[in-house]
């Protein structure tokens, strides 16, 4: 993960810790076409983010352990 993508991989990991998310809300935000910005493709990729079922939203996304690990790093 390149320097400038990690801070913006931790602030969507943040984000989904602090209360997980419905799936469709996550990809509006973070979800993008530039091939040089893929926070959402480097979270799920590293294992940060997870899909959670959300019974009648659909799919949630929230932090996995190692998301959680991650925020707790310097």
């Amino acid at each position: 993960m390149s320097e400038i993508i990690a801070p913006l991989v931790r602030d969507l990991v943040a984000w989904v810790a602090a209360e997980p998310r419905p799936y469709r809300e996550v990809i509006e935000a973070w979800r993008t076409s530039c091939p040089r910005l893929t926070v959402w493709e480097d979270a799920v990729d590293g294992g940060f983010v997870a899909l959670l079922p959300g019974g009648a939203e659909g799919l949630r996304v929230g932090a996995t352990p190692a998301g959680l690990a991650l925020l707790q790093r310097p």
